[in-house]
């Protein structure tokens, strides 16, 4: 629980109304009355509210931007006072994100303080300068934050097109009130997440040599080339990024029969078999191939061992890219094991003439178990020279496994198509550490965090970066958060730019 009371400001009585019993019994609710001067005044008594673990505030607003309608349910991200000064509110992506779990609707973003009622023409204005919503109070009543947590939660009373004093009004306050009274029961939850932290980075974390050039890959051909570049596949499993990228013109395909022939295309970090090559030629593609070098290892040691003679046990993710890619490579000699079930059932002809190969993005323990069972049904049994599960899906692990050791929870920031992701909730699971994939700060549940003294936060191979930074934002506007990184290995792998793109 929570070290202290909320202190929630309401400008009227009406709204203070919409809070719940128990979070009101919780809470020191201030009604403010409308405007900035009573606002500045309220702020003044809640500085002097000193057990106060957090501060929020609730009300109505009006709808600058079109399109929000009365009863909207707004968080402001930011506030924006008359003189232009910008106040941020970083607690709102958690808060929106329980809002959302709970069935409730949100917009987030900037909220305008003014000093007067504004009709629709002042609020076009304001919409213009980013503003999606206005208030008479809140920019003033964030100053008794005072560096506490602050939510702002508002509802719309009118949108932007209606002045305040028309018929319609009495009909969306009602409307507004009630939304006000579903949303507030959230802001319970928040407070209960109100609460200093420890939260621990995992070093390394994020982009690895294959995905940064992979990435860089399709960056160059954008500005050598010109939009639109064809990706077939996700260049890498990570939706931001893909975002990005399409943004600046990539165009991502499953197939290669939906690019025009003849145009630029780029084969994804995962890589792809000798036949998506052939009909690449087919189709006269400009084909720059971005496919990860420790990938294009395996691709190599399967068609090694396959001229050999030997069946290859490809341990793997089924519908993987990369073991489709690699399953190409030698078809008629490749039997896919997913786990330690099918390794002790596997059957082969030749059982004197076995090897095995794996997906680069396994989970380290599970894969020497799927492996130690293979030895152990067939003793010929070869392996490649070196690891097949790359250095950096080996070092995430590890890194992971550290910090679980000392962690309450741990976030993992990657997709849900990201397979080295997946693994890294798995590593720590297994270190008895419950953990959760998150794509961003927009995922992440207060539940789970909730009683968390210290959280530890990783990404997969593909996350970038600055995902990170935004979560451990999100946590520490939640509280005093103290934050430091758990290094186990230093990486400087990397890895040359193919000839196409290459200054």
């Amino acid at each position: 629980m929570s070290a202290g009371r909320l202190l929630v400001f309401a400008p009227l009585r009406l709204e203070a109304a919409c809070l719940s019993p128990s979070l009101r019994s919780r809470s020191r609710v201030i009604r403010t009355g409308m405007g900035p001067e009573r606002s500045r005044i309220a702020a003044a008594r809640g500085l002097a509210v000193e057990d106060a673990s957090g501060v929020a505030v609730v009300g109505v607003c009006a709808a600058a931007r079109p399109g929000l309608e009365p009863g909207h349910v707004f968080l402001a991200s930011e506030l924006r006072s008359p003189d232009g000064t910008s106040i941020p509110v970083p607690g709102s992506s958690l808060l929106a994100t329980s809002l959302r779990g709970s069935g409730v609707e949100v917009e987030v973003g900037t909220l305008a303080s003014v000093e007067a009622i504004a009709g629709p023409c002042e609020r076009r204005y304001l919409a213009e300068t980013g503003a999606a919503t206005v208030d008479m109070e809140s920019a003033w009543l964030a100053e008794a934050a005072a560096g506490r947590p602050l939510a702002v939660l508002r509802t719309v009373v009118e949108p932007a097109s209606q002045e305040l004093l028309d018929p319609r009004t009495a009909v969306a306050g009602i409307r507004a009130l009630l939304a006000l009274r579903r949303a507030t029961p959230a802001l319970e939850r928040w407070h209960d997440a109100l609460r200093p932290r420890r939260v621990v980075l995992a070093s390394p974390r994020s982009f690895c040599a294959g995905v940064e050039r992979a990435i860089e890959i399709v960056e160059l051909a954008l500005e050598q080339r010109g939009a639109p570049v064809y990706v077939r596949k996700q260049i890498v499993h990570n939706e931001h990024v893909v975002s990005d990228l399409e943004s600046r013109g990539a165009v991502f395909v499953d197939e290669l029969d939906e690019i025009p022939e003849g145009a630029t295309t780029v084969f994804s970090a995962h890589g792809v078999s000798p036949v998506v090559r052939e009909w690449a030629r087919e189709r006269d593609l400009a084909v720059i191939d971005a496919t990860c070098p420790l990938v294009s290892k395996v691709h190599a040691e399967a068609r090694r061992f396959a001229a050999k003679g030997n069946t290859i046990f490809l341990i793997g993710h089924d519908g993987h890219e990369e073991i489709e890619g690699t399953s190409g490579e030698a078809p008629a000699a490749i039997v896919l094991v997913e786990n330690v079930r099918q390794a002790e059932r596997v059957q082969v002809e030749d059982p004197d003439h076995v090897t095995y190969l794996t997906q680069t993005t396994l989970a380290v323990d599970e894969t020497a178990e799927i492996v130690d069972v293979l030895r152990r049904r067939f003793p010929s049994l070869q392996g490649p020279k070196s690891d097949d599960i790359c250095y950096a899906t080996t070092n995430r692990q590890q890194a992971v496994r550290e910090i679980a050791r000392e962690s309450d929870v741990v976030l993992v920031v990657g997709s849900q198509t990201s397979s080295n992701s997946l693994r890294l909730v798995e590593v720590s699971e297994r270190e008895g550490t419950p953990a959760h994939l998150v794509d961003d700060e927009l995922d992440v549940e207060l539940d789970w965090i909730a009683d968390a003294g210290t959280i530890g936060v990783s990404a997969g191979a593909s996350a970038p970066d600055a995902l990170v930074h935004g979560i451990v934002n999100a946590i520490a506007a939640l509280g005093d958060a103290e934050v430091e990184e758990t290094s186990t290995v230093s990486e400087s792998v990397y890895f040359r730019l193919p000839k196409e793109v290459r200054v």
